[in-house]
């Protein structure tokens, strides 16, 4: 065993053991979760309370304190009540990245009604699926997305506030809404750990978004599961914690992604809102502003999928400000390239950086690592939590032995309960306490967890498993590559046939014959693509800055 490993299981039994805050106790079924987690979700997030006038959110030119978050929440609860949202009813936020969000998700849960986080980056459509899916009575949302859906949410009956309407004196908008309760909390409503607490929607990158479920309890689970990860972290990683003490910059996270994944809700809002911590909130992504707001307001954190942390490394601004509050860089959303580790080390020297694998399913827990293993490690998602457990199994269900790369199948208390509406997906995909992923691995002989991709993105050449990941990192190594992404065409002999899609830096040139020799160089051969498409455009992207490679497929497969 590593010394890496030894650390790790040492400091984690400490913090795990009986008596200890983390305690692990075992269920009927062989999982484990933490005996003194919180009950609910409104126990877990009520901590933040308990840091009163100190400033809690930046947005825009706009401060909020703990407690004036807080009772604006309250206030919206006591108002949504009198509307006659009662507890278990569903309740949509369909807004970009505003405090409202926050305060909105906070008066929901404190109620007993059920959040349901609304992909705001889609379409109309896209939006009317969420709050039809869901049964949701009620829609706090933004202008923008109020436009989109107003005929629907009146034909349907279903009520709605405005956040920042385009006309103040809107009486659907919020500030209205909630003008007479202002001051005020709503009615206490007995929440029990088994109540739903939300539904949040997949990233649908391959058919109609799946409402992920969830009770309180898991929440809880998952947040205390964040903490004793954080904890261990800190512990293994000595001299790092007290480098970054020393600098005495206060804990400050940039919130760069959206509230309505989990990266955002439950790894930045629901985190530093519980453990007292600043957040710098940006309405979306932008590379300039996002340098300006790591220098004024002396940001220590910044976590994001790898392109924008691309974005961010690579920037011809990064030099020139202001970075030396920045200690801390977080990947999430995809497997680290390498492209991303070895920047993160060029550019931010001494650094408590780190990554993971999560899923909205599971509430973001899986495994994670930080500080020296994130770099002594690579191409690793981390060591697996310790209330959850992991299996590779074959395409029957078979567990697989240590090494063999297969289906990831995991079991935790934080699991979703279940699809909403979707008893056939749930079925298929809960199994006995475990959650088929549909994302490809394996574990090392240490316990280490592995990403290979994603089961549907995997490419099959004359019986070959390819994984596009591993090409796509080779070929983001090349100076003239911005973007990648590998695709299966269809292949009359082979089955399928190794495609690339390139996005390259402004300025750059490439032609396909360069890019196969150069990548014939350093991959094996049945994994060189044999075809190669240059695009004009950015690849196109999620919400969650996951490539859509369903469209990419349709596209190339049309030209070809």
């Amino acid at each position: 065993m590593s010394g890496l490993m030894q650390e790790f299981e040492q400091a984690m039994a400490q913090m795990t053991a009986p008596g200890s805050p983390f305690e692990l106790a075992a269920d009927g079924a062989g999982g484990r979760y933490y005996r003194h987690a919180p009950a609910t979700l409104v126990q877990a997030l009520d901590a933040g309370r308990e840091h009163g006038e100190r400033e809690f959110l930046v947005y825009e030119g706009e401060r909020r304190s703990f407690a004036e978050l807080f009772a604006e929440a309250d206030a919206l609860g006591a108002a949504l009540q009198a509307a006659g949202v009662a507890k278990g009813d569903r309740v949509a936020i369909a807004m970009r990245n505003y405090p409202e969000w926050m305060t909105s998700f906070l008066a929901i849960i404190g109620i007993g009604a059920v959040a349901v986080p609304v992909n705001s980056w889609g379409q109309p459509a896209d939006v009317a699926y969420a709050v039809q899916d869901s049964g949701s009575s009620f829609v706090l949302c933004d202008q923008q997305r109020y436009d989109g859906v107003a005929q629907m949410l009146e034909d349907e009956d279903i009520g709605c506030a405005i956040a920042r309407p385009a006309d103040a004196a809107d009486a659907r908008g919020l500030a209205n809404f909630v003008d007479a309760f202002r001051g005020g909390a709503p009615r206490p409503v007995d929440i029990a750990p088994g109540d739903l607490a939300m539904i949040m929607y997949t990233s649908g990158t391959s058919g109609r978004p799946k409402g992920a479920a969830s009770t309180h309890r898991a929440l809880g689970q998952a947040i205390f599961n964040m903490e004793c990860s954080a904890a261990v972290a800190a512990m293994t990683n000595g001299e790092l914690i007290g480098a970054m003490l020393e600098r005495g910059f206060e804990p400050t996270s940039l919130l760069a992604v959206p509230l309505f994944h989990v990266s955002g809700c439950h790894s930045q809002f629901f985190l530093n809102l519980r453990g007292g911590r600043r957040i710098v909130m940006m309405y979306k992504w932008d590379v300039d502003r996002a340098l300006d707001y790591i220098e004024q307001e002396r940001v220590t954190m910044v976590a994001a999928a790898p392109s924008m942390l691309l974005d961010l490394l690579e920037s011809s601004r990064f030099a020139a400000a202001d970075t030396s509050s920045l200690f801390s860089i977080g990947v999430g959303g995809a497997a680290t390239p390498p492209r991303v580790a070895s920047l993160v080390r060029e550019q931010v020297p001494q650094n408590f950086s780190g990554t993971g694998w999560g899923m909205t399913e599971t509430n973001a827990q899986g495994a994670s690592m930080t500080g020296r293993a994130f770099h002594e490690k690579p191409n690793c998602a981390g060591f697996p939590h310790p209330v959850v457990q992991f299996r590779i199994c074959d395409e029957q269900g078979a567990q697989l032995a240590t090494g063999e790369t297969g289906e990831i199948w995991v079991r935790s208390p934080t699991l979703a309960r279940e699809y909403w509406n979707r008893p056939e997906a749930t079925a298929e995909e809960f199994r006995d306490g475990w959650l088929k992923t549909g994302d490809v691995g394996y574990l090392d002989e240490e316990g280490f967890l592995f990403l290979a991709d994603r089961a549907k993105d995997m490419v099959i050449r004359g019986g070959e498993n390819i994984y596009p990941v591993e090409i796509e990192n080779t070929l983001l190594e090349h100076p003239a590559v911005r973007e990648v992404a590998v695709i299966g065409l269809p292949h009359e002999r082979w089955g399928e046939e190794v495609a690339a899609v390139l996005h390259l830096h402004a300025g750059q040139a490439l032609d396909a014959g360069t890019l196969t020799a150069w990548a014939k160089e350093r991959l094996a051969g049945y994994k060189v693509p044999s075809k190669v498409f240059f695009s004009a455009q950015p690849l196109p992207r999620n919400p969650t800055n996951k490539v859509l490679k369903r469209e990419l497929k349709a596209r190339y497969a049309a030209q070809d």
